[in-house]
């Protein structure tokens, strides 16, 4: 597959290429979603509900890098867990899947995403933040984009469930030209995940092959832009449009957000 990358695709449009949006199901085979009205934000900016009391907790406080195995992985796994994330097994292995968690946890806490688990991120796991409510007011159960850090964060009645690291749209356009329903085609967009208030239509179950690469339990909530698991899935947005996740994420996704869920996007990655 040849890729070329362009300051811009406006002029493609009378080019004799295909211009789409999301990560290569062309969304005008399904009704596209109509946005929800917006959901007003007070001035201040407000944090989820607040967590009930719990007793002190004391972190093992030992310095690990990725592929550490031990005690202090399997607490580090099992606290993650407890506060929404998902580490993967509570097996002592730092892998890649609890990585992940990591870089997540990381990031709503206000520390720089860093395989290295040193003093900083042991103190935010006995003393951890929520993460920040973009959407004050909305329904109980939602999903919420935050572009800026990344991150994805699943309510369910009112109660945050999952929270999870997310590489979005590159923001970048492009021009591919791959072979698709048995002849060669050129398609050009702009990767972006644009923002604004959607819900959950279609998906589909394991992968599923598009013009633009594969997608695993891809869940649309605008247009061909979906949530989907993704081998690779970089402290940057990396990808054509949609929300890429890990693989134990998407895994499990689709057992919690339901079809019609609304769906917020905010914010806007700043590249270093």
């Amino acid at each position: 597959m040849r890729v070329r990358r362009l300051p811009g695709v406006a002029a493609l449009l009378t080019a004799g290429v295909v211009v789409v949006s999301g990560c290569g199901t062309q969304h005008m085979e399904r009704p596209a979603q109509t946005p929800l009205p917006p959901v007003p934000s007070p001035a201040a900016a407000q944090q989820g509900p607040a967590a009930a009391p719990e007793a002190a907790v004391t972190a093992p406080r030992k310095t690990l890098r990725l592929g550490a195995k031990g005690k202090a992985v399997t607490w580090m796994q099992k606290r993650l867990t407890e506060l929404g994330y998902r580490p993967g097994k509570a097996d002592g292995q730092y892998g890649g899947t609890t990585l992940a968690a990591v870089w997540a946890f990381q990031k709503v806490n206000g520390i720089k995403p860093t395989s290295t688990i040193a003093k900083r991120t042991w103190e935010a796991l006995e003393a951890p933040r929520a993460p920040k409510v973009l959407v004050p007011g909305g329904k109980a159960t939602r999903a919420e984009v935050n572009l800026t850090k990344q991150i994805m964060v699943l309510y369910v009645r009112g109660q945050v469930k999952l929270i999870t690291h997310i590489s979005s749209g590159s923001g970048i356009p492009y021009c591919e030209t791959t072979t698709w329903q048995g002849k060669e085609q050129r398609f050009c967009g702009s990767a972006r995940t644009p923002t604004g208030n959607y819900r959950t239509t279609w998906r589909v179950s394991g992968w599923h092959k598009s013009y633009l690469g594969e997608l695993y339990n891809p869940i649309f909530f605008n247009g061909g832009i979906a949530f989907h698991g993704a081998l690779s899935v970089p402290l940057y947005p990396a990808s054509h449009g949609c929300v890429r996740m890990p693989m134990n994420v998407a895994g499990e996704l689709p057992g919690l957000l339901g079809k019609g869920v609304p769906v917020h996007v905010r914010g806007a990655y700043k590249r270093a």
